[in-house]
């Protein structure tokens, strides 16, 4: 366990954390909504252009394994240093890419630096006291689904008028300044933890063998993150294209629709605590696999899209909260470590489903794409009927 030198979490570091987090984490979706737009200034090819995407959370999922346990053993206040420090240079990396290979290798890192809020997350519940500890998560996971959802509106509005490349030099300067507050407000943590790194990552294993629900939980995720980025991941492909024609503005508008995933954390948040989590997931996956039905049928008519979206947001916020609750409960002792892993395979879901959701929607188009999330959410909502865990 690790020892807080500071004194209790007051709001005001409670709202510092939260925005950080949301700042943090949009840095893993400015690109989707600019795909076609980098596309056409690097000469790109339509088939590589999920790689884009998909590095960064390919970068994400790796930071989450092999960073987050740092945590464990080290003062979180060095590690986010460290972390801040590589998300600027990383996020100058993409500003100045002059190529597709440095491109990809800078969002990667990208990915990597943003691991900041894996390790914001697990420092924010151990500040909390008992009586506030539900309120604290949920607060920041809200910070977390709202830098997810809005950072494809913040991204579309500055492309369409400064360049696709101003939102990463816009990134970079944000995301220096938050580097900055979190060393300042940020308490220091004494770990008391005596495992060596090798060690803790070897305890991560044994938790994914001896923990049937994490592997469950785990998963489950994956299946419905990825189907939630394939959408995300060609949307801007899709609208821009005729009969919508939409500008790069235009299209980062939709992340305003899809901010209806932090209502439905929010509700999935009430819920799990009066009818468990286990039926909240079940309604949620169902969510998200209707939604992929309505998308479809609104191939060519914006308002039902735009209602497929909702849902698809509804559905996947509304599971994570019920799904998170789950993971926590595997090993009290071992929360950090049981979060990565779950985060691990949800992220890896979520490169998965942004690399393959791209390549389908180029052979296959939006019918193509909307097949592939149902079926994606189809086996998530079979798996977790057929379980028979809490």
């Amino acid at each position: 366990m690790n020892t807080i030198e500071t004194k209790p979490l007051s709001n005001k570091l409670l709202f510092i954390m939260a925005t950080a987090i949301a700042a943090t984490a949009a840095n893993l979706y400015y690109n989707q909504p600019l795909i076609p737009s980098i596309g056409e200034s690097l000469g790109l090819s339509e088939s590589v252009l999920g790689f884009i995407p998909s590095a960064s959370q390919i970068g994400y999922a790796m930071a989450i394994f092999f960073i987050s346990p740092l945590g464990d053993v080290m003062n979180r206040k060095t590690v986010i240093r460290n972390l801040s420090i590589t998300l600027v240079i990383a996020l100058l990396g993409v500003y100045f890419a002059p190529n597709f290979g440095i491109l990809v290798a800078a969002t990667f890192v990208v990915g990597l630096g943003a691991n900041i809020t894996q390790q914001l997350l697990p420092l924010g519940s151990s500040l909390a006291t008992p009586e506030n500890k539900g309120k604290v998560v949920a607060t920041l996971m809200t910070g977390l689904t709202t830098g997810i959802l809005l950072s494809r509106t913040l991204s579309g509005f500055i492309a369409e008028h400064f360049g696709w490349r101003s939102v990463f030099l816009t990134a970079a300067v944000v995301a220096a300044i938050i580097g900055v507050v979190l060393h300042v407000y940020l308490p220091s943590n004494k770990p008391t933890a005596k495992l060596k790194y090798n060690q803790l990552l070897a305890s991560m294993f044994t938790l994914v063998k001896t923990k049937p629900l994490l592997r469950e939980a785990a998963f489950v995720g994956a299946l419905w993150f990825a189907a939630f980025n394939a959408m995300w991941a060609t949307i801007a492909i899709h609208v821009m294209e005729e009969p919508f024609s939409l500008s790069v503005q235009q299209v980062g508008l939709l992340g305003f629709v899809g901010a209806a995933g932090i209502f439905g954390a929010k509700i999935a948040g009430k819920w799990v605590d009066k009818i468990g989590a286990r039926k909240v997931m079940t309604v949620s996956i169902s969510l998200v696999l209707a939604s992929f039905v309505v998308l479809a049928l609104g191939q060519n008519n914006m308002v039902v899209l735009c209602i497929g979206i909702v849902l698809l947001d509804l559905g996947v916020f509304g599971s994570q909260i019920p799904n998170q609750v789950r993971v926590f409960s595997v090993d009290v002792n071992a929360q950090s470590r049981a979060n990565a892993i779950y985060m691990l395979f949800y992220y890896i879901g979520a490169s998965a489903g942004s690399a393959l959701g791209v390549s389908v929607i180029s052979k296959f188009g939006w019918t193509g794409l909307t097949i592939f999330g149902f079926a994606l959410a189809a086996i998530a909502l079979l798996f977790h009927i057929s379980r028979k865990s809490k």
